[in-house]
């Protein structure tokens, strides 16, 4: 299999298993965990497969380019390290899969569940697999947002919402900072490519951003990873299902921060600021998350807590900067994820055999599930380092490496007593996740009588489990070649030699496990009666509660600061924001022409054309007269508005741009309709107070708006004419002139700009656009328009009096049923604009026309369908599904765009050629043609949604609720 292949399934197949897993039935659990499992373990083979490649080779790469002139393409890359972190995530993602097939109820919503959970697997091993900075920080925000919905997903309890609220606030803002940094570092190598930046170290610590770089790269890591002082997020994400926790927080999410540490070491490690920076912060994760897992209550929150200090373990390893400290950081790495996701599994048995995690009320479990508890103690065992486990292993390497000197100073004096005083604590809490649920008395009052889970439930811990003895037992023979490639992939040139063999003799780690050991159990023999009865553990436990700190900032940023702003800048009426918005964009403008003046002549009469000057002087008296109006008749305001607008259209024509023009005037027909039928959900206009005469203030109020419209108006016209007139000897226009019909295959220079040059800038747009569609068709649909609009006495009065001259109307009639077009006519109509559509639509390339234009020419179509009186042709014939249309288009359209890099050429990238048809002869033809279609699709979607979602109001009751529901339905 060619490597382009088995990267790009690998990255697919999550996605695709999550599409089909939304698709389900919500009682067919049994569907979807045999679709996750099946992609989890196809991913796991295809992973596996590939090892023999990478052993042979180093690395399998594969790259498409996205936006070459930027930098930006879509490059994948596995070489041993990422292989490893592979394996775990399709590895672990399997065993959670099948542990959560009997974990989860049928009553929940599982295709949900799963759905998020192969989207999240998806995105993890896009972060593993990302051959690009870019495309690694935006796979980085996909596993934040499919974490934020896995933790909430049971959105019912306020927990779990709060808790995945925390948790995307801060890995959210984590995520941001990575970008800065990683826009830094591309900005020092010159490229965001990973095989460029890693051999670019010293390029990158030798220049002056290397300390903001790395601050923002951390940021993004540390906050990721749950470490201090953002460790606070990982224990309320605990409210999650505990086939979240075992998989996100133990194995993949948590695991994303230090990966990235270790991805990056070779470039950023070595000097003084990473060893503080990174030091600090994993010294004190690793001392406070073993000390505050002690005193936890709650299974799933002793296990979070504990996994805070176990990263804080590899954080502080790879601060060493030495490469056997980055040995052991990629060795615990390994082994934390098998021992921890077997404990969070376990966990989830005692609870749902149980019905509760709090270990005071547990107790005595041994005698009911006798072979969960066996397994929960060997895992624990391997979390607090017991000989013959793989955890002692990789505890013996950190002591190691602890003890040795790396740069004088406190905090490398100070880090094996951090360590030895660390694993003790790791010892106690081990003992009490044992002792306190398996050991004891026998438990009473128990939601359910304890009893052991089905086999295949239990499977995923005694695989993980066997995990950890062979490991521990045989590891040179077992996970000696893995690490050596992941290690070799990491460090290159700088891979010590190192020994992975259990017995290295009587020597000062072996001391120092056996000390942490033995001091582990007599404290927990000491404090044993006080964990079990504190409530919220000692003084220092409740100062540093980082849930109430993150709760104080919380209020402090969105209440108080957020109320103080709004206090200043906000309102009600929309005229203060817009004069806000208009006054800082003259300030802005003003700037460089105080710096550096004009520099261009100014207008003059002189050859201007007298009929183009009586246009726009009634474009003007159109827009003053709208300004005027809009005080006083809406409706006038609106039409007086439209003529402004055809006034810009004529100007397009006159100044040789018939497809601008085309465009604004087919935009000016669809919005008046659309803002016509707003007009009724506008609230009632301010007047005067109490018919009182209009006093000075008001006066200065409108003559300041007035000149700052003025100023605006005439500013944005000055800057106009100094392009326009302006003669520039090198233009990126010439370049389109010169390059449209041989690069883009069309002599409408316009319309290749948009669905060739910048199509990715397009692309943007209809986004945008179906994202305001949908917000204004959500926002609209559950309200009625204000109450002065409905039944007022000027409608009250314009129905009575059509009441007497229509005596003969037929029951239920009103004004809007009796217009001057006849409804025939606007049937008539419809067939005439589609056509017309198509021939804008199929001229585009080369003529005035194009997507756009053609698309609102057919959603004026169906305007004209929804105006007429006999709708039953309408909703019978027409059905419209206005969501359907839009993503029909945005997938068109990017389809259009990947079928570019199957054949390896960039995003989006246009083709285009003559195809000969008979009888007719040679056509131009090109790619683009189906990107602008899909363009076609999202405007006659997105304006029909709206257009519903104004209407259902201002069309007759019974046909605009079918139309409604239609549209609901479809949404």
């Amino acid at each position: 299999m060619q490597d382009y292949v088995l990267l790009a399934i690998l990255i697919l197949l999550p996605f695709a298993g999550s599409v089909l897993a939304a698709t389900f039935r919500s009682n067919a659990r049994n569907s979807e965990a045999w679709l996750a499992g099946g992609v989890a373990f196809g991913c796991l083979v295809l992973t596996a497969a590939a090892y023999p490649t990478i052993v042979a080779r180093g690395a399998i790469r594969s790259s498409f380019d996205w936006i070459p002139e930027l930098g930006l393409s879509f490059s994948l890359r596995m070489d041993g390290f990422a292989w490893i972190f592979a394996m775990l995530v399709s590895g672990i993602g399997f065993l959670v899969v099948l542990y959560a097939r009997y974990y989860m109820s049928p009553e929940d919503p599982v295709p949900r569940f799963f759905s998020f959970f192969l989207a999240f697997m998806g995105a993890m091993l896009g972060i593993v697999l990302s051959g690009n900075l870019i495309l690694l920080v935006f796979f980085w925000e996909l596993t934040s947002i499919f974490s934020f919905l896995l933790i909430g997903y049971w959105h019912n309890n306020a927990g779990a919402r709060d808790g995945a609220r925390m948790a995307l606030t801060v890995t959210g803002i984590g995520g941001l900072a990575l970008l800065v940094g990683v826009v830094l570092i591309g900005h020092i190598v010159g490229s965001y490519d990973l095989d460029r930046v890693l051999s670019s170290g010293d390029t990158i610590r030798g220049h002056a951003l290397y300390v903001p770089a790395l601050v923002l790269i951390l940021l993004g890591a540390l906050t990721k990873s749950a470490q201090f002082p953002f460790h606070f997020w990982l224990p309320n994400a605990m409210a999650a299902p505990t086939p979240v926790s075992a998989y996100l927080h133990s194995a993949t999410m948590v695991k994303a921060g230090v990966f990235l540490l270790a991805r990056l070491w070779p470039v950023l490690s070595g000097t003084p600021e990473w060893f503080w920076l990174v030091g600090l912060a994993g010294m004190a994760s690793l001392l406070v998350g073993a000390f505050f897992a002690m005193f936890q209550h709650d299974l799933k929150g002793l296990l979070a807590y504990s996994t805070i200090s176990h990263l804080g373990l590899i954080t502080m390893l790879l601060s060493l900067g030495s490469p056997l400290g980055a040995v052991a950081a990629i060795f615990h790495m390994m082994n934390h994820a098998t021992f921890k996701a077997s404990l969070f599994m376990a966990a989830g048995i005692v609870d749902h055999a149980t019905g509760t995690r709090d270990m005071r009320r547990l107790g005595g479990l041994f005698r009911f599930m006798p072979i969960t508890a066996t397994l929960a103690m060997v895992a624990s065992a391997s979390m607090a380092g017991v000989p013959l486990l793989n955890g002692f292993l990789s505890k013996e390497m950190f002591f190691a490496e602890a003890i040795e000197t790396h740069v004088r100073s406190v905090l490398d004096t100070a880090q094996p007593y951090v360590a030895v005083v660390a694993s003790t604590f790791a010892v106690t809490y081990s003992i009490r996740f044992i002792h306190s649920v398996f050991f004891g008395q026998k438990p009473t009052d128990l939601p359910h009588e304890p009893h052991e889970p089905p086999f295949w439930m239990r499977f995923p811990i005694l695989f993980l489990v066997l995990a950890c003895l062979i490991v521990g037992i045989a590891p040179s023979l077992t996970i000696g070649p893995f690490l050596e490639t992941a290690v070799v992939a990491v460090l290159g040139p700088q891979t010590p030699a190192y020994s992975l063999a259990v017995w290295h003799g009587l020597n000062l780690p072996l001391i120092m496990s056996a000390v942490a050991l033995v001091i582990g159990c007599l404290l927990y023999v000491a404090m044993r009666n006080y964990l079990h009865r504190s409530e919220e553990g000692p003084p220092l436990l409740r100062e540093l509660n980082g849930q109430r700190i993150f709760e104080r900032i919380l209020v402090t940023v969105s209440w108080k600061w957020a109320r103080s702003i709004e206090s200043i800048v906000g309102t009600q009426r929309l005229q203060p924001q817009l004069r806000l918005l208009v006054g800082a964009a003259i300030l802005a403008a003003l700037l460089p022409l105080y710096r550096g003046g004009f520099g261009g002549a100014m207008p003059t009469w002189s050859g201007a054309d007298p009929v183009l000057m009586l246009v726009w002087i009634i474009g003007a008296c159109c827009a003053i007269g709208a300004a005027y109006q809009a005080k006083y008749h809406r409706l006038v305001a609106l039409i007086l508005l439209g003529g402004a607008g055809l006034t810009t259209c004529i100007t397009f024509v006159w100044f040789s741009a018939p497809d601008l023009a085309l465009t604004q005037l087919m935009v000016e027909v669809v919005t008046t309709v659309l803002i016509l039928l707003g007009l009724r959900w506008l609230p009632k206009r301010q007047e005067t107070s109490d018919g009182q005469p209009v006093t000075w203030r008001m006066r200065v109020r409108r003559h300041r708006d007035l000149a700052i419209a003025i100023a605006a108006g005439g500013g944005l016209g000055l800057v106009a004419f100094a392009v326009m007139t302006r003669s520039l000897p090198d233009t990126i226009a010439s370049y389109f002139l010169e390059h449209a019909y041989t690069g883009g295959g069309g002599r409408n220079v316009v319309n290749v700009i948009l669905v060739d040059f910048r199509g990715f800038d397009t692309m943007g747009e209809i986004t945008v656009l179906a994202v305001v569609a949908l917000s204004v068709f959500a926002l609209l649909r559950r309200f009625r328009p204000a109450a002065d609009s409905v039944g007022s006495p000027e409608q009250q009065r314009r129905q009575n009096a059509f009441d007497e001259a229509a005596p003969d109307r037929k029951p239920g009639d009103t004004v809007s049923d009796y217009l001057l077009v006849p409804a025939a006519s606007m049937q008539w109509l419809f067939p005439v604009i589609v056509v017309l559509a198509v021939y804008l639509f199929l001229r585009g390339h080369d003529l005035p026309g194009g997507g756009f234009s053609a698309g609102i020419a057919i959603a004026a179509a169906f305007i004209l369908q929804y105006m007429a009186a006999d709708a039953k042709w309408v909703e019978e014939r027409l059905r419209v599904l206005p969501v359907s249309w839009i993503g029909l288009g945005l997938l068109l359209a990017a389809a259009t765009g990947l079928g570019s890099l199957l054949f390896g050429y960039p995003f989006l990238t246009s083709y285009a050629q003559y195809t000969n048809l008979p009888l007719i002869g040679a056509v131009p033809t090109a790619t683009a043609l189906f990107f602008d279609l899909g363009v076609l699709g999202l405007v006659v979607g997105a304006t029909v949604l709206m257009l519903i979602a104004l209407a259902h109001q201002s069309i007759r009751k019974g046909r605009s609720d079918r139309v409604r529901e239609a549209a609901e339905e479809d949404a």
